[in-house]
């Protein structure tokens, strides 16, 4: 009961440090409201550590921290001595793509024969619902053309390891929700340069076979070395096992870090409606994955998992594709939005399931 209270008094302390900087920030004060609402993100995360319905929510308010710090001093996030921070994300996604990879196996893609059905409408669903959204919202965005495809890459991007999570939280199809997971990744190479090109190009130029490359070098190689080192070497390296999901979780945290400081200008030009769209964009991607999948006949179970799978998309990937083509503070703008909301989204809808087992 003591350790409670310490992080219940970690929650008050944070409060109080929000409280303040509001105050700052209506006096006029900005500036000093910086170090306050940074600490009220690190001081509220640890505290829901001391709660088991909330600690699955400190990750995300560890981002919003790193976002803060971006937003108020993006000098020291951009470069130092000349090194640009940038150059940090295609290794890190790659390092991710490994992890992911280390708790991947072969078992994951015989999904494919055992539920082919849901498979296919998983897919299906994945590279049509989100990159059509996205097209709509950044047709009708009035942003610069770069922002505007960036909205569009996120919905062209494959779900991520964070829809796995949720699919388990929410009492969905977890078999079903790698295989798809898996699937999509794989076939990113092809699937996202080509729905590029389609959707995005009236935006911004788009070299498909460059894209093809740097995403076969971001995930494909990483992933299989990942699949190689799961194969031989799963269980005898035991700190790596369980060091490689902590490793993803940090690393997805600095690139979004990194991008908010070098798109920081442009967000507080257009930061509200951004997180408006990419919200929109979010949201409909679980609605309609679910309500598509059960036109198609597909029960309960399923249904929720092709929600998030299509709701959920690999952020990091669709940031590290930004930064290739050189267009991280712009085109990598909704990326580094969509995360972050997209964590919190699918934990609330994941406990909204939770206390609903499926029935079909």
């Amino acid at each position: 009961m003591k350790k409670e209270n310490v992080f219940l008094g970690l929650i008050i302390v944070s409060i109080v440090l929000l409280l303040t900087a509001i105050v700052l920030i209506f006096t006029g004060n900005v500036p000093a409201s910086g170090p306050l609402i940074f600490s009220f993100f690190v001081f509220l995360g640890i505290g829901f550590r001391g709660f088991q319905k909330l600690k699955g929510y400190t990750y995300t308010t560890m981002i919003f921290a790193g976002v803060t710090a971006a937003m108020y001093y993006p000098e020291y996030l951009i470069e130092y001595n000349g090194y640009s921070y940038s150059n940090l994300i295609t290794p890190l996604i790659q390092i991710i793509m490994f992890g992911m990879g280390t708790s991947m196996s072969v078992r994951d893609f015989v999904g494919v024969a055992k539920m082919p059905k849901g498979v296919f409408i998983g897919l299906f669903s994945q590279v049509t619902i989100m990159p059509l959204l996205g097209f709509i919202i950044a047709s009708f965005s009035g942003f610069p053309p770069e922002i505007a495809a960036g909205i569009i890459l996120i919905g062209c991007s494959p779900s991520g390891l964070a829809s796995n999570v949720m699919s388990y939280l929410a009492n969905a199809n977890l078999a079903l929700s790698i295989t798809i997971t898996a699937v999509a990744t794989l076939l990113a190479p092809f699937t996202t340069p080509l729905l590029m090109k389609l959707l995005a190009g009236t935006f911004i130029e788009i070299n498909v076979w460059d894209m093809m490359w740097s995403i076969v070098k971001m995930v494909i190689f990483p992933i299989g070395g990942g699949l190689i080192f799961n194969r031989f070497l799963s269980g005898k390296a035991k700190w790596l096992d369980d060091a490689m999901p902590l490793v993803s979780m940090i690393g997805i945290g600095i690139i979004i870090t990194i991008i908010t400081a070098a798109g920081r200008d442009s967000l507080l030009d257009i930061g509200g409606l951004l997180i408006v769209l990419v919200l929109i964009h979010n949201l409909m991607g679980y609605n309609l994955g679910y309500w598509v999948s059960k036109i198609f006949g597909l029960g309960e179970r399923d249904c929720r998992t092709i929600a998030l799978e299509v709701g959920m998309q690999n952020g990091g990937l669709a940031s590290g594709l930004a930064k290739e083509m050189g267009k991280i503070a712009t085109v990598g703008l909704a990326a580094a939005v969509f995360g972050p909301l997209m964590n919190i989204t699918g934990s609330v809808l994941a406990s909204y399931w939770h206390r609903k087992p499926p029935v079909d």
